[in-house]
């Protein structure tokens, strides 16, 4: 439909405003955005970072992207341990791959966050496989103060990956804003980890959605790589990719295992099944009873007093 006069001269004085509001870096890294997707496949696939799971590597085109944004999320704040430790994994993964000894990792967390799921500790950290010395973590006021930190952070290209943590869906934090983050990232070359806590699915331009639910964990090996029973192996995600260009989302098992930095694909456990497909003491139910529930006790005497006026 054609525009009018009018129409288009509010349009061209919005886009003014808007630049002036973003600033001319904005512009630039979108052109840079679109001249990254028109470019070579050869620099496309090394801005991919292998997650060493055949499956999941597919299903991601190649990898997690090294310059761009990525969404992950938990339906429930119960389930936050779980997408905070998937995107932790994540964390040493890429940290390992830039580097170690000059690429710290950068955790932002909002304060409703902080104050629900907690702050990160050194000795959890080290356990999980990161270097605590190389670990920062920020807990702005406002979360328009976190947006700005996550945008500077990625710009600055000072961090393997910095990891911006929300909760639910905040009106202040929408499709404007993510877009903004994602032409940070896709400008500076660096990944950036959105971590949504307790989130619906919503509009974003991450590419890749991850939906993180906990799932049992499997026993510790002994030396002789037999299973001890009763014990508590290492953690395993239930790892949903519910964003991408494939048709149907992609479901799977995955072992973090902290000593190695390595995700081990696992399958379906026999003990994972529903609960009426099993029972803890199987065998033949137990009949009705025949008496049936026994009846109210009858009241006791009943003793009349006199009012007091």
């Amino acid at each position: 439909m054609a525009q009018t006069p009018m129409a288009r001269e509010r349009l061209f004085a919005l886009r003014e405003q808007v630049a002036r509001l973003e600033g001319s870096s904005i512009a630039a890294a979108r052109q840079e955005a679109l001249a990254g997707e028109s470019g070579q496949g050869k620099r496309r696939e090394s801005h991919r970072f292998s997650l060493g799971v055949p499956s999941l590597d597919a299903a991601l085109e190649g990898g997690l992207p090294l310059n761009g944004m990525s969404e992950i999320r938990s339906q429930l704040m119960r389930d936050a341990t779980a997408a905070t430790g998937f995107a932790l994994a994540l964390a040493a993964l890429l940290q390992r791959e830039a580097g170690e000894d000059r690429s710290p990792v950068l955790w932002i967390s909002d304060t409703v966050t902080s104050m629900e799921t907690g702050i990160p500790y050194a000795l959890g950290l080290a356990d999980f496989g990161l270097k605590p010395e190389r670990f920062l973590h920020a807990v702005p006021r406002r979360l328009e103060e976190a947006l700005w930190l996550a945008e500077t952070a990625v710009e600055s290209g000072a961090f393997s990956v910095s990891i911006l943590e929300v909760k639910g869906n905040p009106a202040h934090f929408g499709l404007t804003e993510s877009r903004r983050l994602g032409l940070r990232a896709k400008a500076a070359g660096r990944p950036l980890l959105i971590v949504r806590q307790s989130g619906e699915e919503e509009a974003s331009s991450a590419p890749f959605r991850f939906l993180v639910e906990p799932a049992p964990a499997t026993s510790r090996f002994l030396p002789d790589r037999s299973m001890l029973g009763g014990s508590i192996g290492n953690p395993v995600f239930r790892l949903t990719l519910e964003k991408s260009r494939n048709p149907a989302p992609v479901s799977l098992l995955l072992e973090w295992n902290p000593h190695d930095r390595q995700f081990l694909p696992l399958r379906e456990p026999e003990f994972a099944r529903l609960p009426a497909e099993f029972a803890a003491h199987p065998g033949p139910r137990l009949p009705a009873s025949a008496n049936r529930p026994d009846f109210p006790q009858k009241l006791g005497s009943v003793l009349a007093l006199d009012r007091a006026s």
